[in-house]
């Protein structure tokens, strides 16, 4: 009798990392070029600066921008998404922001750069939810924080190879009589349009328009998320949006992620002007020391979620990887620069971990059109983290002197998304703790 169940999950296995092979590739490559766009700016910072007279709460701010028109447009971006699929609307949010992107290069001072950031966020909107819901159409519970910690690696290749490349691309000064900086936004936001072509030739839609799968392969697997996700709650229309709104449980999750986010953007951003403030570094070698922290985020992001398989698993693995993010940043605070800098890393070993990890409790919970905008809903709110946390610490900065300072407010805040993170249940979880408390109370 143990043999045909045997048999069906060495299938389900094959079949899993058949999709992973096929889709998380260039998944993660969309994922490099978005956050190449959207953070080269920090490497840009200097020279900027003296070219336009950009300070540093401008730039804080600026940076920060994006944040808020991305935020904006993630629920009808990820409900457009639900309704003309994910073919068509990544490769529509490809050009896009790759065409401001360039655009980036002509900007003139502090008002067109608040302009050009606010269009490229709007531009981007609805990219990281709408893979979010796209591996919903692929994976089942069990395997989408290893599929979304893949996913992640691009954020991790972004950094890693956009600090040496963008100390390289800023080495051009005065070539053509372009600034570096010019340069910078030109030459890596072009990809961006080229490799939309690439998804609408390759990305499908969902199992049943994959050419690598055979139709009986894609209907089982529709068949059997469509019962995962029937069990999960939500369902279609603005009845379910409004049950996602008053669903504690993913405004806790909210809550998490925005702390994750503070920390996230507030490195990207600003790692590369606290290494160049701590010595004579060119750009190039400014470049290579900013990448290392994400070595480290890469072998988190690799390794660890994959070990997320059940919801006490999750919750510990979500706790303990706040906890390490902020001692990193305590360390990063009041260590010697090369301490500092190891610390950094510390915490950079956990952001993916907590990151795949924290989609996890929401989608548990959601289907249909709820689970489309329940996750746009969270990463929305959440990413307001990337605006907070840029705009504060270059405050702080502008104003102490000292970028440090606002790493100890980053721990903080990592602290209390621990605590919270207590609290947080997947829907099947919640569902027997509830139906627990029935049968005791009968």
């Amino acid at each position: 009798m143990s043999k045909p169940n045997t048999t069906s999950a060495a299938q389900h296995t094959s079949l899993s990392s058949l999709m992973l092979r096929k889709l998380m590739p260039l998944l993660v490559i969309v994922y490099v070029i978005s956050f190449l766009d959207r953070t080269n700016i920090a490497l840009a910072k200097h020279s900027m600066s003296i070219d336009l007279g950009i300070s540093a709460a401008a730039y804080g701010l600026g940076a920060g921008l994006f944040f808020l028109t991305y935020a904006a447009f993630e629920i009808p971006s990820n409900l457009i998404m639900h309704k003309v699929g994910a073919r068509f609307w990544i490769t529509r949010i490809m050009v896009t922001w790759g065409a401001l992107s360039v655009a980036m290069a002509f900007v003139t001072g502090e008002t067109s750069f608040y302009v050009m950031r606010l269009l490229l966020g709007a531009a981007e909107a609805g990219l990281f939810p709408g893979v979010m819901l796209y591996l919903t159409y692929w994976f089942g519970r069990e395997e989408r924080a290893r599929a979304t910690g893949y996913f992640l690696l691009g954020v991790c290749v972004a950094n890693i190879v956009g600090g040496p490349l963008g100390g390289a691309l800023l080495e051009l000064d005065g070539a053509l009589g372009f600034h570096g900086w010019q340069w910078l936004f030109v030459i890596e936001g072009v990809p961006a349009i080229l490799l939309a072509f690439v998804v609408w030739k390759l990305l499908p839609d969902r199992p049943t328009s994959a050419k690598w799968l055979s139709r009986d392969e894609a209907v089982a697997l529709e068949r059997r998320l469509a019962a995962e996700h029937d069990t999960q709650g939500g369902g279609h229309g603005a009845g379910a949006f409004r049950s996602v709104l008053g669903d504690r449980q993913v405004w806790l999750a909210i809550l998490v992620y925005f702390c994750h986010q503070l920390t996230i953007y507030t490195v990207i951003f600003f790692l590369p002007g606290i290494i160049g403030a701590s010595g004579h570094f060119s750009p190039l070698t400014i470049g290579l020391l900013t990448a290392t922290p994400w070595i480290a985020a890469a072998i988190g992001a690799a390794t660890l979620p994959r070990l997320a398989t059940d919801s006490s698993k999750s919750r510990r693995m979500l706790i303990g990887g706040l906890v390490i993010m902020a001692s990193g940043m305590l360390i990063a605070a009041w260590a010697t620069p090369v301490i500092g800098l190891l610390g950094v890393c510390l915490s950079a070993s956990m952001f993916f971990v907590v990151q795949s990890i924290i989609f996890t409790f929401p989608s548990s919970r959601l289907s249909g059109s709820a689970l489309a905008g329940g996750l746009g809903l969270v990463n929305s709110c959440g990413l307001l983290g990337g605006f907070v946390g840029p705009t504060v610490m270059g405050i702080i900065e502008q104003t102490t002197g000292r970028a440090m300072n606002g790493l100890l407010c980053l721990a903080v805040a990592l602290l209390i998304a621990a605590v919270c993170s207590a609290r947080l249940r997947h829907g099947d979880e919640e569902r027997a703790d509830a139906k627990r408390g029935v049968m005791s109370n009968a």
